[in-house]
């Protein structure tokens, strides 16, 4: 088509300025392809971090054991019920914990403490803990009589591997739980208040102990892919009874979920900016275009040439110096997200924290269609705004007037 030919013709005929309009476009959708990627593995990288300690990304419980959870609210027959999820597709790993408090008694002083009976098999597939190990070992077997501390706790009863401690707690059937075992490793988690009130142990021997049975009180699992979390959820709830719940990390951890939109909405205020002011860039220099081109406009409006066709060459020229900076901003951008899809990003002292804490020491993109396509999306439709102004502008053109334009 004839207006194609001279869209294509009448952006190259000031090259410079095009190729400066071209070269903006091209970084702000390189920039926001590479940032909102970024951010969007960055929030990806928090949840593991924080999960990954503890939490898991669901749990199944008795109902309303997250509102109170009771020594009595158990799971019956938990470790069978767990090997069956396992076998659900998306799931990474089940693992079996049950929770107690005990006072937790050394030679010198005693202290409240969270007790968890764990798998000892599965538990370092689901938690930082067995891999923060800071002096001694993990837990050798569900059956052994021994525990690990946080280290803070270590410190504050003035404990070492190969001391003892004395647990006094309350059992599932109300009896007096109460045993004295070794302690065989003092973990760092990363986190303050679980290195002071954490005492794990295996999960045969926190049954005997606390009376529970084949009992536990929760079900910790972990998928191949957070996106996909639904979806396993659904195949979860069919295979549990229904005086059991699934939840996922958002209901266990919901100030997780808060920090990451409250930051979202931070990051969208800053591209919000950026794609402004682009787009007011470009305004310009699409108006300035028009403006320079009036007495040219007025010889075609003379000739016949109707203002809809006029608006629609103006148009046609914008949308292709957005296609083009767009384009090349796509591939930069793509380029640069692959890099750091291979090698990671860190930030300065990210990786120190990682070494000291057992946390991720990197950030890795997120690659999905969305990160890469709503940045360059956004600016093509700004663009596409701004240029409608020049446009319109052609339809109040007097014919005349516009010929005696210098």
């Amino acid at each position: 088509m004839i207006i194609l030919r001279l869209a294509w013709r009448n952006i190259w005929r000031h090259p410079r300025r095009s190729g400066l309009t071209i070269a903006a476009i091209a970084f702000a959708a390189a920039l926001l392809v590479f940032i909102i990627t970024l951010q969007l593995g960055s929030y990806d990288m928090m949840i593991d971090n924080n999960l990954k300690v503890l939490t898991g990304h669901f749990q199944v419980q008795r109902v309303g054991y997250l509102d109170k959870p009771k020594m009595r609210s158990t799971i019956a027959q938990a470790q069978p019920l767990a090997e069956e999820l396992r076998q659900i597709n998306g799931i990474l790993e089940m693992a079996v914990r049950a929770n107690g408090f005990a006072l937790a008694a050394s030679d010198e002083r005693t202290y409240g403490v969270q007790v968890i009976g764990v798998e000892t098999a599965y538990e370092g597939k689901l938690s930082t803990i067995p891999g923060r190990i800071q002096s001694g070992q993990f837990l050798s077997s569900d059956n052994a009589q021994e525990l690990i501390i946080g280290e803070a706790l270590a410190r504050n009863l003035k404990v070492k591997v190969g001391d003892e401690l004395t647990l006094l707690g309350s059992g599932h059937d109300g009896s007096i739980a109460a045993a004295v075992l070794p302690i065989v490793g003092i973990f760092n988690s990363g986190l303050s208040e679980i290195d002071r009130g954490l005492i794990e142990m295996p999960l045969t021997t926190f049954q005997d102990i606390f009376s529970m049975g084949n009992a536990a009180h929760v079900l910790v699992g972990m998928v191949d892919n957070l996106d996909a979390l639904e979806m396993v959820l659904a195949q979860v709830r069919t295979k549990i009874p229904s005086t059991l719940v699934v939840l996922d990390w958002n209901s266990l951890v919901p100030g997780l979920r808060q920090i990451i939109q409250a930051d979202m909405v931070n990051g969208w205020f800053m591209y919000g900016c950026l794609i402004l002011i682009v787009t007011f860039s470009i305004l310009n220099t699409f108006l300035m275009a028009v403006l320079e081109r009036t007495r040219e406009f007025g010889v075609m409006l003379a000739l016949g040439t109707k203002p809809l066709f006029i608006g629609k060459l103006v148009m046609l020229e914008s949308l292709f110096l957005s296609l083009l900076g767009l384009g090349i901003g796509l591939a930069i951008g793509t380029a640069i997200t692959l890099y750091f899809y291979v090698y990671g990003f860190s930030y300065p002292g990210m990786e120190e924290m990682g070494a000291e804490f057992g946390l991720t020491d990197a950030v890795t993109p997120q690659l999905s269609l969305l990160a890469f396509t709503l940045g360059p999306t956004l600016i093509l439709l700004f663009t596409m705004i701004a240029s409608l102004y020049p446009a319109l502008r052609i339809r109040i053109l007097k014919p005349v007037d516009a010929m005696k334009s210098v």
